[in-house]
């Protein structure tokens, strides 16, 4: 039997790490001869997940088709968010929250895409619908990246699925979700040891938007400042992606995991779609986006729909 590659997007988050495991547990289960692997480097509050229940991080790869034929993408569809040679490969599955953008395939595939908060809310169904059991450690590991995507369900892209997902999987852990959670927020919060490339890098994503590349990273922090006080390293490191990339934007989002809001810092020549999008004018390249925590739900279709504007 073919082995087979499952992984998630480009500078990985807690959901894409956990969920590629999950899933690969889940596959091996069912006799399927998988593994899962990431795309980048793991963050503090990953790791603190990882430490929490036990689990080695997935093998980095940056190339696959070295190495297998056939591939299993969770937690994205978009090609500039995967693997540098997706297309020298058969994607054979998705499990995904996503919107689906720059995706097709040269032969029909197994495709699950949920408007749930997390890629875990989905796994969990497989494993149900699948006849099999949560393995304690595992569901640890569901749960973090359901509280990690619904930033412990305060999130407007968490559903009462994602709650009651969380729940349940609390309960096979062990853990009390409320206060395992916040512990695992606060310790991806903590940037004080962070570089401004590290910073910039640990959960961003390039998006293509009425034509425009845009590219939008996001950190939470328990304080706002410990990221702008190094604002002008920021912004010297963003000009030189935009240059590199040949980026429209860079909008790079400081969430307030406590207060729920975030400030953006945006650079590049159509910076002003930011302001159009949110109806906020930017002051030292910087806005206030009052409620907005979500990237997915609150950031991209609100850009998307102003740049197919302009």
């Amino acid at each position: 039997m073919d082995k087979k590659l499952i992984f998630g997007h480009k500078n990985p988050d807690t959901d894409t790490i956990c969920s590629a495991i999950a899933y690969a547990d889940l596959k091996t289960q069912l006799g399927e001869n998988v593994e899962a692997v990431r795309l980048g480097a793991v963050s503090g509050e990953t790791q603190f997940a990882l430490d929490k229940f036990g689990f080695d991080a997935p093998r980095l790869v940056e190339t696959v088709a070295n190495e297998v034929k056939g591939v299993i993408l969770v937690d994205h569809n978009e090609r500039q968010q995967s693997v540098s040679d997706i297309e020298q490969v058969q994607v054979l599955e998705v499990i995904d929250h996503h919107r689906i953008a720059n995706f097709e395939t040269s032969g029909p595939l197994y495709y699950r895409a949920e408007p749930v908060g997390c890629t875990a809310t989905i796994l969990l169904k497989l494993y149900k619908e699948n006849g099999k059991s949560v393995p304690k450690n595992v569901a640890g590991l569901m749960l973090s990246a359901i509280v990690s995507d619904s930033l412990l369900f305060k999130s407007p892209t968490c559903t009462a699925q994602d709650v009651a997902a969380a729940k349940e999987l609390a309960e096979i852990a062990g853990v009390d979700a409320e206060s395992y959670g916040l512990d695992m927020l606060k310790a991806g919060a903590d940037l004080s040891d962070k570089t401004i490339a590290q910073l910039i890098s640990l959960d961003s994503k390039e998006f293509t938007m009425g034509g425009s590349k845009v590219e939008i990273a996001q950190v939470n922090a328990v304080d706002v400042n410990d990221v702008l006080s190094r604002q002008a390293e920021v912004e010297a490191a963003l000009s030189q992606i935009i240059t590199d990339k040949g980026l429209d934007l860079f909008l790079f989002v400081v969430t307030d995991i406590l207060n729920n809001d975030s400030v953006g810092l945006a650079l590049g020549k159509k910076a002003n779609a930011v302001e159009k999008a949110y109806n906020v004018t930017l002051s030292n390249n910087t806005a206030v986006l009052k409620g907005v925590v979500s990237r997915k739900s609150q950031i991209v279709p609100v850009l998307t729909d102003t740049f197919n504007q302009m």
